[in-house]
Order: C-alpha cells, then structure tokens, then sequence
C-alpha cells in the first residue's frame, strides 16, 4: 500500500478527518441558511419595528435587551441539553430539522404586521425566533468541531462556511431591500404601506433557509464526539466552570461581544443612513450589498493568508483595514462635496466591509481549538456547553446592537414619522452609530484578540495527545 495512503488512513484514524467538497458545501450551507433569516432579523427588525410596525426606538430597543436577557438563561439549557443526548437523527445536525421548522414559522410572523403596535406580539413573536434560532444555532456550531480535528481542514472548512454565510449576507443586504420595495405600494420599504410586503419576503428567505438547512442535515454527520459516560456527567453548570478554568475560551468569548456589537450597530443603522444621510435610498440595496462581496474575494484566500503571515497577525491587519474604512466613511459624510459622491461611500463601505469580513469570519475556527483546549486539560469534550456560551457573548454582542441604535437614535430626537429627511443632530447620530461606535468596539478587540495564545502547533499537540489518550483507553 501506498506510504502517503497509510499515513492518511492512521490519521483520520486519530480524528484528523478530511472532508470532501460537498460535504464542506453541505456543512457551510447550514450558516448560510440561518443567515438569511437572522441577518434579516439583525439588519431589518429595528426598523420595521419603528417605521412600519409603530413601535418607539427606545421600545424597540428595551424588547432587544430583554430578548437577549432571556437568551443568557435559555442557551446554557440547550447547550447542556445537546452534550447530554445523542438522537438517532444525529447528535447535533438532528436539530437543523428540529429547531429549523418552528424557526421559519416566527421569522415569518415577526415580520407580519396583523397586530400592528402590539407590544406583546412583538414580545412572543421574537422570543420564540430567538430561542428557535439558539436551538440550531449552538449544535450547529457544536456540529463544526465534531467534523474533524484537523487544523488546516478547520481553516477550509470555516473558509467555506464564512463563505457561504456571506453568500447570504448579500442576499440579504441586497435582496431584502430590493424584494420589499418592488413589492410595496409605494415603493418604500421604511412607510406603514410596506407591511404587507415585507411579510411576503421573509415568507420568501425563510422558506429558502429551510431547504437549506435540510441540506446540511443530510451532508454532515459527527465523527468527534465526547464519549456515553462523559455525556451523563454534563450539567448546565459546566458552562461557568468552564468559563472560569478555560482561558483561551474566555478570551475569545469577550471578542465575540465586541466583534458582534460592532457589526449589529452598523448593520442595524445601514439602511438609516443610506436614507437619512446620504439621502439616496435607491442605493441601498448596494450599499448593504459591499457589506458581504469582500468575502467572495478574500475568504478563500484565508487558508494562504493565515500560513502566510498567522492567524494573530491575520487579525490585527483586517481590524485595521476595517477601521481604516469606518474612519474613511466618516470623513466622507461630513463633507458635503464628498458625500455626493456615491462612489466614495461605496468604496469606504467595501474597505470597511473586508477587514470586518475576514477578522468576524475567522473567528469561528477559533471555537474548536478552546474546545479541544478544554477536552485536554480537564477530560471533557463539551461542544455544546462551549457554544451555548460563545452564543451567550454573541448574543450579548448583538443586544448591544439592537440596544445601542435605538437608544441613540430616541436620545438625537429621531423622527420616525419622516420616511425623507432628519434633524442635523439626528444625521450625526446615525453616523456615529454606523463609523464612530463600530470603529471603537474594533480597538477594543485588537486589544482582546492580542491575549490569545493558541498557535496552530500548540493546537496540533493538544489534539494528537488527546487522541493517543483515546487510543490508550
């Protein structure tokens, strides 16, 4: 037999996998399905609430927090609950289906405006979005580390996976706009006349998200798994001693809130300042559209840039890129004569877009390497209880999003009522929220990602004594 083949076979023997395209494909289209409903949710709800729905900003913006409140006590349940279980339709990918089905139902009914103004609608609607979304969204991410222990096919795998997942990020960003305000009498998508059509399109991107899912369901099965007598001793307080003992785990959970704050903050004012500020809201669509192109230009180069330079490294140029952006997008809109160039602001928006693309996207592969940090040191491999609290810092990342624009935007006197122009005082509160707080939330995680201390070979190591424990046992 062939020495290379041998090699290969005592490898995945060991849990080093390697995986095929479709099942990479199969895997990374699970994230672009949750993309196009919760990217929807996270770019769009805030102002359907304000401007089709009826509800205040600063409503909006309490039902986010309270949301996300729920949500700190919700995951931690399901994350003990996936580790616990091992269903017959799979460990983890059996809740694509599960979680998946009721999820497509209230993202469809966040977006119905029959009750409009009911707070407690509102409130049933997104709750029940929220906890559909953790109950796929953790074994999901769980889903990722049960594949392989192979660094390098981690990188790929998250490569493709960011790929994907901003495949419908601009399906989103570019779509949703474009579907709504076709589909709406007036041709508006920020007017009570839209309800009707915002409705239909998210009838639309749920549904597709569905099929999506099932995909993933049918190309990825589990091949790293804790074993039946570690799965009984798993508790729900696992997640905080693991938070406490976990330092890399730690460090990684305080850059997911920084990272998603900023994209939530920026996401959720798009479509604000593309209408108020830059007062062409045709463009829109465009503009949030550069939000996820960057990625079909650099995500697949991630795997050479990493090798190239390393994946510390990696971090601290994106976030500079990115906040080089944000700083060229302010510096536009506060002159005139530049921020009628609608060029200039697609440029600085695509600039700010590709730090912020690959520095988020990149991300996610950090998550199996605190896992197996964890599975070393202490003898547990807890891939929910782990991203039941990474959804937690995430999730907590977002709420800041959501609280964050709607705070502002009622502290700067916005006129909801007004679907054409804003108060001075309002313009410059939408660009803090969408160049100034973005770019500060940026720093402040160069500052946390430079803690992290988990090379590639350390990682290597970790995973090849784990498994010759396994092999011993």
């Amino acid at each position: 037999m062939n020495p290379t083949a041998n090699t290969n076979l005592y490898s995945e023997s060991k849990g080093f996998y390697k995986l095929s395209w479709l099942q990479r494909i199969g895997f990374g289209s699970g994230d672009l399905a949750q993309n196009l409903i919760y990217q929807t949710v996270s770019m769009y709800l805030l102002i359907f609430y304000t401007n089709v729905y009826g509800l205040p900003a600063e409503v909006a913006a309490i039902m986010f927090l309270i949301v996300r409140i729920v949500d700190v006590v919700w995951d931690p349940l399901v994350g003990a609950f996936v580790d616990k279980h091992n269903p017959k339709m799979g460990k983890y990918r059996s809740y694509l289906i599960l979680g998946g089905i009721p999820l497509t139902g209230f993202a469809i009914l966040c977006f119905w405006n029959g009750f409009s103004g009911s707070l407690l609608y509102a409130y049933i609607t997104y709750v029940g979005l929220s906890m559909c979304y953790t109950l796929i969204n953790v074994p999901y991410g769980a889903l990722n580390a049960s594949l392989t222990r192979d660094t390098d096919e981690i990188t790929t795998l998250t490569s493709v996976r960011m790929f994907l997942a901003n495949l419908g990020g601009l399906a989103v960003a570019y779509g949703i706009p474009a579907v709504v305000e076709t589909l709406s009498p007036d041709g508006k998508i920020n007017s009570s006349e839209s309800g009707t059509a915002w409705f239909i399109t998210m009838a639309i991107y749920a549904v597709v998200g569905l099929a999506l899912l099932v995909f993933c369901y049918t190309q990825t099965k589990e091949k790293v798994v804790m074993d039946t007598k570690e799965m009984e001793k798993v508790r729900v307080s696992d997640l905080w001693v693991e938070f406490k003992r976990n330092r890399p785990l730690r460090i990684l959970a305080f850059f997911f809130i920084t990272a998603f704050a900023m994209m939530a903050v920026g996401n959720s004012a798009g479509s604000y300042y593309m209408i108020y500020n830059v007062h062409a809201p045709k463009m829109l669509p465009y503009f949030m559209a550069l939000g996820s192109i960057p990625a079909f230009i650099f995500m697949p180069m991630v795997p050479a840039i990493k090798r190239w330079i390393g994946k510390k490294r990696m971090f601290y140029v994106f976030l500079t890129v990115a906040i080089a952006g944000m700083a060229l997008l302010y510096v536009i809109s506060v002159v005139p004569v530049l921020k009628a160039q609608i060029w200039l602001v697609f440029v600085a928006q695509f600039i700010k877009s590709t730090g912020v693309i690959v520095a988020t996207g990149y991300m996610w592969a950090l998550v199996p390497e605190v896992i197996s940090y964890g599975e070393h040191a202490h003898g547990k491999r807890i891939s929910g209880i782990v991203n039941a609290l990474t959804g937690i810092f995430y999730k907590a990342g977002m709420a800041l999003g959501g609280v964050v624009p709607g705070l502002v935007l009622a502290f700067v006197k916005f006129d909801k009522d007004n679907a054409v122009t804003q108060s001075p005082l309002a313009e410059q509160g939408i660009l803090w929220l969408v160049a100034v707080i973005p770019a500060l939330l940026l720093i402040l995680a160069m500052f946390i990602i430079s803690k992290y201390e988990l090379e590639d070979e350390v990682i290597d190591k970790i995973n090849r004594e784990i498994e010759e424990r396994h092999m011993e046992s």
